[in-house]
C-alpha cells in the first residue's frame, strides 16, 4: 500500500485543512460537496469514510457442484468470515441435501438469510448492520454462555440427567455464530468498515479481543466434550470421586471469571494472581486422574479421564485470557502514559 504525504494548511485563520487523494475520492465517488465522516481513533490515527450508505454490496459466486458435506460448510463460513454481503451459491443442479446444508449454515451464523432460491442457485445476503454489533458485548455473552455450559455439564455428569447434557451440547452453535461474527468483524476492520465501537477501541484491542473469543470457544468446546460423556456414561459417577471433579471444576470456572474481570476492568494484578493459580488446579487434576484408576469399569475410567482433562484445559483457556489482559492493560498505560 503506496503512503501518501500531504501539507497542512490553515484557512479562516482558525481552520486546518488537507486535501484528500484524487484516486480515493474518485474510487469512492467523492467530488465537491459530498460529506466524509472523520472519526477520532484511539491510537490518534484519523478514520476518512464516505457516508454513502448505498454503496454497491460485495458479492461473492460460488460453483458447489462438487461440494457436499463438510466441504460445503466450510466455504460458505468462509465466504462469510471474509465479509460478503452477499453469496450466490450455484449448479446445474442444487442437490435437496445440498440446500439443507445451506439453510442449517445460515441458521447457525448471525445476519445471513437466504433471499433467492432456485434449483439452480441459493442467493443468501447478510442482512446484519456492522454498526449494531459490539465486540464486548459479544465477548461477554460467549463468557456467559460457555462458563454456564461447563457448570451444567458438570451438574449433568453428577445426576446423570442427559437431557441436560443435550441442552448443554445445544448451546455450543451459539458460541460459535458469535465467535465467527467477531472474527467476521475484525477483518471487516481492516477494510475500513464502521464498527459499533472502534471509536473506542482500537485495532490492536479487536486483535486482543479476537484472541480473548478463541479462548472462550475453546471452552464452550470442552463443556460439549464434558456433556458428550454425560451421554455415554451407563450409570452414576461415585460420590466420593464426584466431589472433587465439582471442586477442579469451579477453580476452572473461576479462573476463566477472574480472567474476564481482570480484562474489562484492566487489572494486571488480578490477571497474575490468576495466572499462578493454574498449577494448583493442575495438581487437583493430576489427583482426580489417579483416583479413577481405582474404578472398575475402563469405559468410565476413559470417559472421566476426557472430563478431567476438559477442566483443566478450561482452566488453561482462562490463563490465556488473563495473559492478554495484561497485554491489553500495559499497552493501554504506556499509550496514556
Amino acid at each position: 500500500m503506496d503512503i501518501e504525504t500531504r501539507k497542512v494548511q490553515q484557512t479562516g485563520g482558525s481552520t486546518y485543512i488537507i486535501s484528500l487523494p484524487k484516486p480515493w475520492a474518485q474510487r469512492m465517488g467523492v467530488e465537491a460537496g459530498s460529506r466524509v465522516s472523520v472519526r477520532n481513533q484511539p491510537d490518534g490515527s484519523l478514520n476518512i469514510a464516505t457516508l454513502d450508505t448505498t454503496t454497491k454490496p460485495k458479492k461473492r459466486k460460488m460453483e458447489i457442484t462438487n461440494y457436499k458435506g463438510e466441504g460445503l460448510i466450510r466455504n460458505i463460513i468462509a465466504a462469510y468470515v471474509a465479509g460478503y454481503d452477499l453469496i450466490e451459491l450455484v449448479s446445474p443442479r442444487i442437490l435437496a441435501e445440498q440446500k439443507k446444508i445451506i439453510r442449517e449454515v445460515c441458521h447457525k451464523l448471525i445476519g445471513p438469510e437466504i433471499i433467492e432460491e432456485t434449483s439452480k442457485g441459493v442467493l443468501i445476503q447478510d442482512l446484519l448492520n456492522p454498526e449494531e454489533v459490539s465486540i464486548k458485548k459479544s465477548i461477554r455473552r460467549m463468557y456467559l454462555i460457555s462458563t454456564s455450559m461447563h457448570k451444567d455439564a458438570i451438574q449433568s455428569l453428577k445426576t446423570g440427567e442427559k437431557d441436560l447434557a443435550l441442552d448443554v451440547m445445544l448451546r455450543d452453535d451459539e458460541v460459535d455464530r458469535l465467535f465467527l461474527l467477531i472474527s467476521k468483524q475484525f477483518r471487516s476492520l481492516f477494510r475500513g468498515t464502521r464498527l459499533a465501537d472502534t471509536t473506542e477501541t482500537s485495532i490492536d484491542e479487536y486483535h486482543d479481543f479476537r484472541l480473548v473469543a478463541s479462548s472462550l470457544e475453546r471452552i464452550a468446546d470442552h463443556a460439549h466434550r464434558i456433556a458428550g460423556v454425560t451421554r455415554k456414561l451407563q450409570g452414576p459417577v461415585p460420590e466420593e470421586i464426584m466431589e472433587p471433579i465439582e471442586k477442579a471444576s469451579e477453580e476452572a470456572r473461576n479462573t476463566v471469571e477472574k480472567a474476564i474481570d481482570a480484562l474489562y476492568g484492566c487489572d494486571v494484578k488480578l490477571a497474575n494472581k490468576t495466572i499462578e493459580n493454574i498449577q494448583h488446579i493442575k495438581t487437583d487434576v493430576d489427583k482426580l486422574n489417579a483416583s479413577f484408576m481405582k474404578l472398575k469399569d475402563v469405559g468410565t475410567v476413559v470417559g472421566l479421564g476426557t472430563v478431567a482433562d476438559s477442566i483443566e484445559r478450561t482452566a488453561e483457556y482462562g490463563t490465556n485470557i488473563a495473559e492478554t489482559a495484561i497485554n491489553m492493560a500495559i499497552a493501554t498505560t504506556e499509550e496514556s502514559a
